[in-house]
C-alpha cells in the first residue's frame, strides 16, 4: 500500500502542488487516487475549492492532463528547464476561465460555489502564481526515493526534507535505522 493512500492527504502547502499529489510514486510503482469523476468531485470539496461536488462528467481526462501539465512545469522550475510550451499554453487556457463564486454568509463563512471548469481554474490560478512568485523558491520534492510529491519547504532555515515527517519521513529514518543496523551486524 502507499504511503499515501488517501487522495485527500493535503500536505504540499499548495493547491496545485496537493492537486499534482493525487498521482505518486511517479517514478516507481505510479499509483493514480483519482480514477473516477466522483473521486475528482471528492477531491474538489475536500481541496476547500467548493462546497458541492460539483458535475464532473467528462472532466476527469482534461483534470488529468492539467494536473501532469503542472507537474512537468514544477518538475522543470525544480531543475532550472525551460517550461514547455504545451504545458504552459494548457495551464493558461485552464487559467481563463471563470473562478469559483464567492460568497459571505449571514454568519461569517463563506460559501465557495461553482463548476469543475472553475475547480480547475483554481488549480491552474495556483500553479500559476506559484511558478511566477516568490514562493517558487521553496518549491521542493520530497526525499523519500519512492515519494514524488512536492511541496513548499517553509520550515526554518529551509531543511524540510520530506513531503510529510509522519509518513515519508519516518519510512526513510527506518530505512536509514535498518541499513546501519544491517551494516553493524555484518
Amino acid at each position: 500500500m502507499s504511503a499515501f493512500a488517501d487522495p485527500h492527504l493535503f500536505v504540499s502547502g499548495n493547491l496545485a502542488l496537493n492537486f499534482i499529489g493525487t498521482a505518486q510514486e511517479r517514478r516507481t510503482t505510479y499509483r493514480e487516487l483519482l480514477t473516477s469523476t466522483d473521486e475528482l468531485g471528492e477531491w474538489v470539496v475536500a481541496a476547500g475549492i467548493l462546497d458541492t461536488a460539483p458535475d464532473c462528467a467528462d472532466a476527469l481526462e482534461p483534470a488529468l492532463r492539467l494536473r501532469e501539465a503542472a507537474w512537468r512545469l514544477m518538475q522543470a522550475t525544480l531543475h532550472g528547464d525551460p517550461l514547455a510550451d504545451a504545458d504552459r499554453r494548457l495551464l493558461n487556457r485552464h487559467a481563463h476561465g471563470a473562478a469559483p463564486e464567492l460568497t459571505l454568509r449571514a454568519d461569517g463563512r463563506v460559501r465557495r460555489d461553482g463548476t469543475i471548469d472553475s475547480a480547475l481554474t483554481a488549480v491552474a490560478r495556483s500553479a500559476i502564481e506559484l511558478l511566477a512568485g516568490p514562493e517558487r523558491a521553496l518549491l521542493k520534492e520530497c526525499g523519500r526515493d519512492a515519494c514524488t510529491r512536492l511541496y513548499l519547504d517553509t520550515s526554518r532555515g529551509g531543511s524540510r526534507r520530506w513531503c510529510d515527517m509522519a509518513v515519508c519521513g519516518n519510512r526513510a529514518k527506518g530505512k536509514a535505522f535498518r541499513a546501519r543496523n544491517t551494516d553493524a551486524a555484518h
